[in-house]
């Protein structure tokens, strides 16, 4: 993987008794759905050095297995600080998802959501995120890379049921003509719609629709990069932003152009990018969601305003497995 170091670092076997795991758990694929009921942590620890997009310093980001019920812990191994990935400890949505804890200027780590996508489409509940810097590495700009390296560390089921969040009614959030929405659905899991506009450049406008299963994450959306418009990137460097930017994990455009020399991976991987990033905010819900999201324009912003109208509304969701009530009272 371009901009990637990794190592595979395996835990005593006896890890695996203390995380009350029953077997490693192949994916099981049924009509387009997950039959997986448990919740699922990593079989190993694993890591890898990269690059920030921002800072552009090296960082190194470390995956280790976790407990039942426990989420996604992003831990800053710099300061001693654990961050819960959760909806309500986002605290900036500008230029990407930031997880961090509010009145702690230093507690926050950056740039979640290409991870959390992969940890919600491989179904791994479960796990702690060491990084050393206030973001994690861009690598090169999608979840292809952080997918590989959960296939290398392995997943465990353990003997906790996983719960869920079944939307009741639809929830809806706009911000001028963008918008995004939650709305019921008969059928298990999430289902995603999104459409981008970008006028007067090679983006133009673009749609995709897809049901969320490990299966199609990765092959329709893993491997599709984050992008930026050239004008843009003297401003953002400007403000001390985009330093570790660059054609190796970005996909640059001018106008009708597209300026990496290996063109697209995908004629409509700027759409499919935005959806990879939703189903990276929205796993910040701390649990699978099943419903149907419908979004134009949308970005980070109007999914975490999303994922916070509808778990503030109690008539708009329904909570499956003790877990979701208790992860949300504790919230409170």
């Amino acid at each position: 993987m371009d901009g990637m170091s990794a190592g595979l670092v395996l835990e005593d076997p006896s890890d695996e008794d203390s995380f009350r795991t029953m077997a490693s758990t192949p994916t099981i694929i049924e009509s387009g759905r997950s039959l997986r009921t448990r919740q699922h942590t990593l079989r190993n620890t694993i890591s890898c050095t990269g690059i920030g997009l921002h800072s552009g310093r090296r960082v190194d980001l470390v995956f280790r297995p976790a407990p039942p019920d426990s989420g996604i812990v992003f831990r800053r191994s710099d300061i001693g600080i654990d961050i819960p990935a959760r909806f309500d400890h986002v605290v900036d949505t500008r230029l990407c998802t930031v997880v961090g804890v509010e009145g702690v200027p230093d507690a926050r780590v950056s740039t979640v959501e290409h991870i959390m996508a992969a940890f919600a489409a491989c179904g791994i509940d479960n796990a702690i995120v060491e990084v050393n810097s206030v973001e994690v590495p861009v690598l090169d700009g999608s979840s292809g890379p952080f997918v590989f390296l959960f296939d290398c560390a392995g997943r465990i089921e353990q003997n906790a049921p996983r719960a869920t969040i079944e939307v009741l009614k639809p929830v809806r959030v706009e911000d001028g003509q963008a918008f995004a929405e939650l709305r019921p659905s008969a059928a298990a899991g999430l289902s995603l719609s999104l459409s981008i506009e970008f006028a007067g450049t090679v983006i133009g406008r673009q749609a995709y629709t897809m049901r969320l299963t490990e299966q199609g994450f990765r092959q329709e959306l893993a491997d599709c990069r984050t992008f930026t418009l050239r004008q843009e990137i003297d401003a953002l460097r400007a403000a001390g932003l985009a330093r570790g930017g660059s054609l190796e994990n970005a996909v640059v455009v001018d106008g009708q152009q597209v300026l990496n020399p290996a063109g697209l991976r995908r004629p409509d991987e700027f759409v499919r990018h935005k959806m990879l990033d939703a189903v990276g905010d929205l796993a910040l819900a701390g649990h699978p969601l099943r419903g149907s999201f419908v979004g134009h324009r949308s970005g980070h912003g109007l999914n975490n305003r999303l994922l916070r109208a509808l778990l503030a509304d109690s008539s708009a969701w329904r909570p499956a497995g003790r877990t979701v009530s208790e992860a949300l009272s504790q919230a409170a």
